[in-house]
């Protein structure tokens, strides 16, 4: 369990202990309300304590024993903040890109079917080792981590073998801004525009760019990605979040499918990323 996690729970923890303490009736003991509720009475220490996540049940119930009914829209939301697994970047990295890698091509392994979403980078799983170096090196440099840049390109890369697995299947949309995003050398992005050009029309990968002059019904904001509708990711620049609620999925799929009525395939996709070869001057692939 992430400390970030395990914090965010024992916060939840002491706001049920102060609504135990201030009940309207009059405080509660913990024997008190756990036979209130028809718990356990140590189930009431765990909640408090952070030693155990409580269901939207157990909020339902805490606050209707305290006499405090209005809290438990305020309690869920704390339950549904902390479910999302706030994954702090300075925490995660601490050893290194390396091992971060190692842990979101776990999720990859465990995924059947992957929606991915990139408006201002090319994705990682369709990245060139080249343009993979630069991205870690500035990342590194940016979160103050440690430089760990071949073990993570070469774990990156590791990743990619997923893509030519028969039983996978990757369905990614690419904002117009990644093509020309000079992250790196031209030179760098040229060969990575051509590795992404390859990549259409590929058994195990749908890919889509969205034009520049594409009608969107939604702002391209940040990137995320959807493993099996049951687990999506999402980069910030102080965290990564892993959302794991329905609803929530729920959401970023919709996002992913309004996001989709604006991108092109096939050739329409390869037009797109000839011009933005053109565009930077960069020469297009032969």
């Amino acid at each position: 369990m992430s400390t970030d996690y395990r914090k965010a729970r024992q916060d939840l923890g002491a706001r049920l202990r102060e609504l135990r303490l201030w009940a309207p009736g009059g405080r509660l003991t913990g024997t008190q309300l756990a036979h209130q509720c028809g718990w356990h009475k140590s189930k009431v220490s765990k909640l408090e304590n952070g030693l155990q996540t409580a269901t939207p049940e157990d909020l339902k119930l805490w606050a209707e024993a305290t006499g405090q009914p209005e809290a438990y829209d305020e309690l869920l939301t704390r339950l549904r903040g902390f479910e999302s697994h706030v994954r702090s970047w300075r925490r995660q990295l601490a050893a290194g890109h390396e091992p971060v890698q190692r842990t979101i091509a776990a999720e990859y392994a465990r995924s059947a079917v992957i929606h991915g979403f990139e408006s201002a980078t090319i994705p990682g799983i369709l990245q060139n080792p080249d343009y993979a170096r630069s991205i870690f090196r500035r990342y590194a440099e940016l979160q103050r981590s440690k430089q760990d840049t071949e073990e993570a390109v070469r774990a990156r890369m590791q990743r990619q073998d997923m893509l030519y697995t028969s039983h996978k299947r990757f369905r990614i949309i690419v904002g117009y801004a990644a093509l020309r995003a000079l992250i790196c050398t031209p030179a760098v992005l040229a060969a990575q525009l051509n590795r992404l050009d390859g990549f259409i029309g590929a058994d195990t990968v749908q890919l889509g760019i969205i034009p520049p002059d594409a009608s969107l019904k939604l702002p391209p904001t940040g990137g995320f990605w959807i493993h099996d509708e049951r687990l999506v990711t999402v980069e910030t620049w102080h965290a990564e979040l892993w959302i794991d609620d329905a609803d929530s999925i729920a959401t970023y799929l919709r996002v992913w499918k309004t996001l989709q009525e604006s991108a092109v395939y096939g050739n329409d996709a390869h037009n797109v990323i000839n011009a933005a070869r053109r565009a930077l001057n960069l020469p297009e692939r032969s």
